[in-house]
């Protein structure tokens, strides 16, 4: 379970993309030397009576998640403290006046469009007044969101820019991840509700508004050694979590009986189905794919989700039904096309993804405009995928893998701006957590397509890692990235990426090295230069092989060949690193014990 991944060969495939080298400039943490910020380590929650319940999470979320960072212990008032302290006013525009009654008259709501919200410091430094307010529940929760990230917390401090003044609101409605509970993933099936719900708080600061589950029969393993809940039971968990936060609840749903056209098949399906929709506390969307897994006729498929809908509205009346023409051949999609233009009354929209046979581009132009197009693309692998690692060292490719710890933001940034104008949202693949730091950038980016990946991969640090960390770790995250790009052999990089991280690692205090999300990028720089140093010895070794065999015309054939073979057994008699590759198997074991990463998976 907390060993590096086995060497499994694999081929590269996608496009190539090619990115400037960015340097991974701060050795040790940087600290905080701005302009004078606000301080709110006493400050006072004020928030109105009757908020709804993803309001009230999203005042707990603060609280809790300030507190976790610091030894500040925020209260929460629903009158206007009398003593001369911080207030952090927080709620609905409508109920301005009830939580704010003092600056009613001066500010504005947020942006006035779905999930919008406004963010604005007023006053002093020391009896300042934090506004948040959004156009509607959500928009109170990510205001919330965007307060925690913009702070900067450390265990005695809790401060915030002066001037601060935000009006936004997300370009995407849908903005979301998948996170299934099943036996084919590198860690959640190890999650307990508990851990859940923090992820869930995790991906809402950076604006994700939908989650999207796996129901318990798929292609995978009906049970997994980790599970601390069986999977129904979790669904339901995890269902009520996205109910309580307010966030869509969608559930890729495959449909993998053998043949739909059979009636009997039909009406068992419904009852298998309509069990778990029964069970489930919310649902927003049901995404059944064409194919991976399932292979249905597209007017079998279409006849079984119309019926499908019917079952599903028993349950939950406003809950949308969606498809994907995935893995259609082309006379499936010419079908697919003319049932399309029919307009089905149940379908909700469509969902663009691996292995779909047309562009993004081609598919928006070929179905009725009234369909929204929802993005999912796979941001958990690095080979053998959608996005696969451009022109990905073998040496990479054949070790650490498919599934590997994988930060590419910039990479990912230009992918993700190729397509944001022909989707409505975006649901991304994954398979675990490896993928962290690439959900954080597409909600990012899904919210506002023109942030700067950089200023993104700040505020992760800032937040997740700790205040002091917001350069230099950011950087780290960007060296890593570098890493796999270009000929291993060639990359000195590698090795001074390492020697950041040491720097990082060497400073960093016990609560600092707990943080999974740190463990991941030392596990992935001492990953790569065990790599490196590896390639370059065994490539030296093969070097003084070829020069052995050159030599069989003095020696003869026999006594070059076993020079050549001896020298070439020294790498595994006398292998190379030995101190990086023992740093790995430990990041290894400490991954499973603070996120219950499997790196053998």
């Amino acid at each position: 379970m907390g060993t590096p991944h086995s060497i499994v060969p694999n081929t590269s495939l996608g496009r190539v993309l090619i990115f400037a080298a960015v340097p991974f400039i701060c050795r040790m943490p940087t600290t905080i030397a701005q302009e004078p910020a606000l301080d709110l380590f006493h400050a006072v929650v004020v928030a109105p009576s009757g908020l709804s319940t993803p309001e009230n999470k999203a005042v707990e979320m603060l609280v809790e998640e300030v507190a976790a960072r610091s030894l500040a212990r925020w209260t929460v008032r629903q009158e206007w403290p009398a003593d001369d302290v911080p207030v952090v006013a927080m709620g609905p525009a409508d109920k301005l006046s009830a939580f704010a009654p003092r600056f009613a008259a001066e500010v504005t709501g947020g942006a006035g469009k779905p999930e919008g919200y406004r963010l604005k410091t007023v006053g002093g430094r020391t009896a300042a007044t934090v506004l948040v307010v959004g156009d509607d529940a959500r928009g109170v929760l990510f205001g919330c969101g965007r307060l925690l990230r913009e702070m900067a917390m450390t265990r005695e401090a809790v401060s915030l820019a002066t001037n601060l003044d935000i009006t936004t609101a997300p370009k995407m409605a849908v903005r979301g991840h998948q996170l299934g509970f099943r036996p084919k993933v590198n860690s959640y099936d190890g999650w307990t509700p508990v851990l859940w719900e923090q992820y869930y708080r995790d991906l809402i600061v950076f604006g994700t508004n939908a989650v999207e589950l796996i129901p318990p029969r798929s292609d995978d393993d009906a049970e997994s050694p980790h599970f601390p809940l069986p999977k129904i039971d979790m669904m339901v968990e995890m269902s009520q979590l996205a109910k309580d936060y307010g966030l869509e609840l969608w559930i890729w749903y495959p449909a993998m009986d053998r043949d739909y056209a059979d009636p009997a098949t039909v009406e068992s399906a419904l009852k298998e189905w309509g069990e778990v929709f029964q069970r489930l506390p919310h649902i927003s969307t049901i995404f059944v794919p064409g194919g991976d897994p399932g292979h249905t006729h597209p007017e079998a498929l279409f006849n079984l989700l119309a019926k499908q809908t019917e079952n599903l509205r028993q349950y939950h009346p406003n809950a949308q039904m969606w498809m994907s023409p995935q893995s259609f051949n082309p006379e499936w999609m010419e079908v697919f096309y003319g049932l399309m233009q029919a307009e089905p009354q149940w379908l909700g929209g469509i969902v663009y993804g691996p292995q779909n046979r047309v562009s993004l581009p081609v598919l928006r132009e070929k179905i009725p405009a009234k369909y929204p197009i929802r993005e999912y693309p796979d941001i958990t692998h690095s080979l053998a995928c959608q996005y696969a690692v451009p022109e990905w060292d073998p040496a990479y490719a054949l070790t650490e893998n498919r599934e590997v710890i994988n930060p590419r933001p910039t990479q990912y940034a230009h992918i993700f701006r190729d397509c944001d104008d022909y989707a409505h949202g975006v649901i991304t693949y994954s398979e675990g957590c490896n993928d962290d730091v690439n959900k954080i950038v597409w909600s990012s980016l899904a919210w506002d397509p023109d942030a700067d990946v950089v200023d993104v991969l700040r505020a992760y640090a800032r937040y997740f890692i700790g205040a002091e960390y917001e350069e230099s770790f950011a950087q780290g995250l960007l060296a890593l990235e570098q890493n796999w790009v270009g000929p291993l052999l060639t990359n000195a990089n590698v090795d001074t990426t390492l020697q950041q991280f040491e720097g990082l690692l060497e400073g960093a205090s016990p609560q600092v090295k707990l943080k999974w999300r740190f463990q991941q990028a030392i596990y992935r720089a001492y990953y790569d230069a065990y790599n490196r140093r590896r390639l370059l010895y065994e490539t030296a070794l093969e070097q003084q092989a070829m020069d052995a065999l050159r030599e069989a015309d003095r020696l003869g054939a026999d006594l070059a060949m076993g020079r050549a073979e001896e020298i070439l057994e020294r790498a595994l008699t006398e292998p190379v690193a030995q101190d990086l590759r023992a740093r790995v198997v430990k990041m290894a074991e400490a991954l499973y014990q603070s996120i219950r990463m499997q790196l053998s998976v």
